[in-house]
């Protein structure tokens, strides 16, 4: 029973790390090796266990076998898309939704995508 239980647990944390648009990257280690740092892609060194924000709106945690980033980006798709457009705003790492005619008014949105 603690086995499927267990299992479940796993299996959702898979699928909710895949819902939410993360990569995963290996970490080359040797035998001997005990550096206690990751390399990201731009060459950045980062201790074990922290987690750090890139440029490009992602949350990166290092661990000891691998980098995972995930984006911190939700699309907006609920809105009125004849009357309305989303603008993405890279300083917040976020969009919104206003009125195609009327910039300052911003539209309701009902549903948002990872």
């Amino acid at each position: 029973q603690n086995v499927l239980l267990g299992g479940f647990v796993i299996f959702a944390t898979f699928v909710t790390l895949c819902n939410a648009s993360c990569s995963f990257i290996p970490l080359e280690r040797f035998p001997g090796d005990s550096t206690k740092e990751c390399t990201d892609l731009q060459g950045n060194k980062h201790p074990i266990n922290s987690n750090w924000q890139t440029d490009n709106c992602e949350r990166c945690s290092c661990y000891e076998t691998e980098i995972i980033c995930c984006t911190l980006i939700s699309t907006p798709v609920g809105y009125d898309k004849k009357k309305c457009q989303r603008i993405f705003k890279k300083e917040d790492c976020k969009y919104i939704v206003v009125e195609k005619k009327n910039p300052k008014k911003t539209c309701p949105i009902d549903q948002w995508i990872l």
